[in-house]
């Protein structure tokens, strides 16, 4: 490069400055201006004959040039004003065979104009790349409390003291309990007040993770390991969280051959990619969930005792919502300030009828089930206040069910029949609400899994793909 640079001709040279940097200008050690670009010259109406050889304070206003070649301390982006008007400008003391020599000014911006228009363009960019760093660490750290764990039943109560009093321990945690039931919640919240809450949570469902796909996912993989591997490899979710936690939701649904290798994990404390050739050390804590009876499973050969047993150092059951009725309108309320806020709906409520139709249902989605009904509500919603009517219809009809068992007035004047049913509507209309109301509840159970949900329905996959369509469920 050197003997390159020393065959060019010095107007090359001089164009490659020009074009390298708008505005240039170099002083020795006492100030003097020995060289001021053509684009300089411009900037300041002046030559670089009359300029060379003086003091760079009589050439450039307010310039502090000649003190950065006495002192050595560069100094970037500095609000530099001249001529009515304030530019940007970086000095930067010049070495030569380590001695200070002198110092090299460039100017980024010539006014306030130009750094508008630069920031104009580079607003975008940094809005994207605030975006990805918000979403990047909501992803990596956990988001509640036990705070956020609200109940008072005596079930739930015991499953939070339990999961308090062995959140600091580094021990494997098993949150049992239904689907909906917030084991999810549990593993923020056991992370959040343990010794490791500034390091990454990362979360992982194991029953959603294609088999094929699920080695490279949690223990990553090498650049040239197979055909689509990205360049320089890819860390799997082990790696990212070393020093914090690691939540291996439907830990249940884990193929047995991955088993295995998730056992090798825990056991020596260290992970292996696809197409790596030494082991990586990590230092995770694990805490597994699943709604499936693990022991049972182990008894038919479906989930290794081993693993059963290496994750099942501190077991919690997390009771349904069955099972804490008094816990429903306390958790209602709760998820009423949460729906308000995302839909803009503020100081809602329910009445007493609902508050005695929610307490009296059976909840098998828990309380993802709950949430998906009162968001239902919301959206049905005119004033403040939740009604029977705006409920479900399951709801509705488990609630008139329970009306008319209590009062044994049947038959009913139309005046009573009315105040209890509602207006009458058309047969095909109560099918199409019935079946729609049947639709999302399957969807709740099966946690939104189309296809299951057509299992739990009895009908096959396209006609449940087409009543979706027609009744506008996505």
């Amino acid at each position: 490069m050197k003997g390159l640079m020393e065959k060019l001709p010095y107007d090359w040279i001089e164009e490659v400055v020009n074009l390298a940097a708008e505005c240039m200008v170099v002083v020795d050690h006492e100030g003097i201006v020995v060289y001021l670009n053509s684009a300089y010259c411009e900037f300041l109406k002046v030559t670089a004959e009359e300029s060379i050889g003086k003091p760079v304070q009589d050439v450039i206003e307010n310039s502090r040039m000649q003190i950065v070649a006495k002192t050595g301390q560069a100094e970037v982006a500095s609000i530099h004003p001249i001529n009515g008007s304030e530019m940007i400008a970086n000095r930067y003391p010049l070495y030569v065979k380590g001695q200070l020599v002198g110092a090299v000014g460039t100017v980024m911006f010539r006014n306030a104009q130009e750094w508008l228009d630069y920031s104009k363009k580079i607003q975008p960019i940094m809005e994207e790349l605030n975006y990805y760093k918000t979403k990047f660490e909501k992803e990596l750290f956990s988001k509640y409390h036990f705070g956020d764990l609200v109940g008072s039943s005596p079930k739930f109560i015991e499953a939070k003291k339990l999961a308090e009093r062995v959140s600091d321990s580094q021990s494997a945690v098993l949150l049992l309990g239904a689907s909906g039931t917030g084991k999810e919640l549990f593993a923020h919240a056991i992370h959040q007040t343990s010794g490791r809450r500034f390091a990454p949570f990362m979360r992982v469902n194991c029953a959603s993770i294609p088999e094929h796909l699920f080695e490279s996912e949690i223990f990553g993989y090498e650049e040239g390991s197979f055909t689509g591997a990205k360049k320089g490899g890819k860390k799997g979710k082990f790696e990212l969280a070393h020093g914090g936690t690691i939540f291996l939701d439907e830990i249940g649904d884990l193929p047995l051959q991955m088993q295995s290798k998730l056992l090798r994990v825990l056991q020596e404390k260290e992970i292996e990619r696809i197409g790596g050739r030494a082991p990586i050390q990590i230092d995770v804590r694990v805490i597994a969930a699943t709604h499936r009876n693990l022991e049972k499973m182990v008894l038919d050969g479906e989930f290794r005792e081993d693993l059963y047993y290496r994750l099942n150092v501190i077991k919690i059951d997390i009771p349904s919502l069955k099972d804490r009725k008094e816990d429903i309108v306390p958790i209602s309320r709760i998820l009423l300030k949460k729906l308000g806020t995302k839909f803009h709906r503020y100081d809602l409520d329910l009445s007493e009828e609902v508050m005695l139709d929610l307490e009296r249902h059976s909840w098998p989605g828990n309380i993802r089930e709950l949430e998906n009904v009162l968001e239902r509500a919301v959206n049905v919603l005119d004033g403040q206040m939740i009604y029977p009517e705006h409920l479900p219809l399951y709801l509705q009809q488990e609630g008139k069910s329970h009306s008319q068992t209590y009062s044994g007035q049947l038959p009913l004047s139309p005046t009573q029949s009315s105040k209890l049913y509602g207006p009458v509507k058309s047969l095909k209309v109560i099918v199409a609400e019935a079946e729609k109301e049947a639709i999302f509840h399957a969807l709740t159970e099966a946690k939104g899994n189309k296809l299951e949900a057509a299992k739990l329905l009895g009908i096959g996959k396209t006609s449940f793909y087409d009543k979706c369509k027609g009744y506008g469920i996505s």
